[in-house]
């Protein structure tokens, strides 16, 4: 019997879940022709997913996320549509759910980091709205079981209904691009080889000012040539990382690119000499996984989601140690031999994360979700 499900796509255009949105729908695109699918979203967002299949419907729906009026608008959408199931992909649902729900939550770092927050308002919306999710959902899906344990931890929730449900990597990232055209995408950007990679948005956990400290007591341990390319939108971050460079003498070693299409992010992974990822907090890491599919070394964290993705894969450091942190930069960018057998691993474990497994895996909670809610019935 083909099922009425509606998945919240109004994050579409966000670093992270956005990404996490716009593969696993289209995986899914690729894999169910039974069901059929509203896809709540923006106006631009509709144009995006115009291309999909005639079961998988774009349905504007203009309430901010994290907002008060998501609450009842979106309750009142679903309504109307008459959805069987309802996916939020992420930790929020609305207000009155006409169906059973499952939700996506990818970290805690609101809840761990509240520092981070605007204000201490946020912290608590952040809680609330969470634990609302944790009991109302009929299925929570994780994209770590780090994450599934932070909220076992955090909150009293049944185990048995958060299930893990990997992210998957980008094909594009994981065919080999021509030398030529690696050179000429990234002089496009300002970029020659060689260099280390880091990608990242400016928020504090992202630990990017670490990563400089780091970079710059490497070149103290064993000098090397390569500059630190920086790829992300800085708002508003880059005149004091730049002050940080220059205090530490590596001002013209520091590289600010900005953001970047999407389309150029395999070249910039696949001519990198390093890949630079010791953030203080995923709740997956999905460009560790995407440099790892690119076949490049990758130093990282040895906590959060970052050590169940990289561990045994990757050169792992603590990401509050700017000296053994700079050490493993160094060892990493001596040693050839060494990089290349970590690029070797990183690749056989990039192959484990595929969007159409998690697609298959997602539609799998659905039914169970469904399923689930026909038998709690009198």
């Amino acid at each position: 019997m083909p099922y009425a499900i509606g998945i919240d796509a109004r994050k579409l255009f966000d670093f992270g879940i956005g990404t996490y949105i716009k593969h696993l729908i289209e995986a899914l695109a690729a894999i169910d022709a039974e069901n059929r699918y509203f896809l709540l979203t923006t106006g631009e967002g509709r144009d995006a997913l115009s291309h999909l299949p005639e079961n998988f419907k774009p349905v504007v729906e203009r309430s901010q996320v994290y907002s008060l009026s998501e609450l009842l608008r979106v309750s009142q959408k679903l309504r109307r549509l008459g959805v069987d199931l309802y996916h939020s992909t992420h930790y929020v649902l609305p207000a009155f759910l006409p169906c059973p729900a499952v939700a996506t939550i990818h970290d805690i770092i609101h809840l761990l980091y509240p520092d981070f927050l605007p204000n201490r308002l946020a912290l608590l919306y952040a809680q609330r709205m969470m634990r609302s999710t944790l009991s109302r959902a009929e299925r929570i899906l994780t994209v770590s079981r780090n994450t599934k344990s932070d909220l076992m931890e955090f909150f009293e929730v049944d185990p048995t209904k958060i299930e893990v449900v990997y992210n998957g990597v980008d094909d594009r990232f994981r065919g080999r691009l021509d030398p030529a055209e690696i050179d000429q995408r990234l002089a496009r950007l300002g970029v020659s080889r060689p260099y280390l990679l880091f990608v990242g948005n400016p928020k504090p956990h992202k630990n990017l000012n670490t990563v400089i400290q780091a970079y710059a007591h490497a070149l103290s341990v064993a000098p090397f040539e390569e500059p630190l390319v920086c790829v992300g939108a800085r708002e508003g971050a880059e005149f004091k990382l730049r002050q940080r460079a220059e205090h530490l003498g590596i001002g013209d070693r520091l590289k600010l690119v900005g953001y970047v299409d999407d389309a150029d992010l395999p070249a910039l992974y696949q001519g990198a000499t390093l890949f630079l990822y010791p953030t203080l907090y995923e709740g997956f890491g999905l460009p560790v996984a995407e440099a790892m599919a690119s076949g490049t070394a990758v130093v990282t964290s040895n906590t959060s989601a970052l050590r169940e993705i990289a561990e045994g894969y990757a050169y792992l450091v603590d990401p509050h140690d700017v000296a053994r942190m700079g050490e493993a930069i160094a060892v990493c960018v001596s040693d050839p031999e060494r990089r290349a057998g970590l690029a070797e691993l990183g690749l056989r474990r990039a192959g484990e994360f595929r969007w159409q497994k998690a697609a298959e895996e997602t539609l799998a909670v659905y039914r169970r979700a469904l399923e689930g809610r026909k038998a709690s019935r009198p």
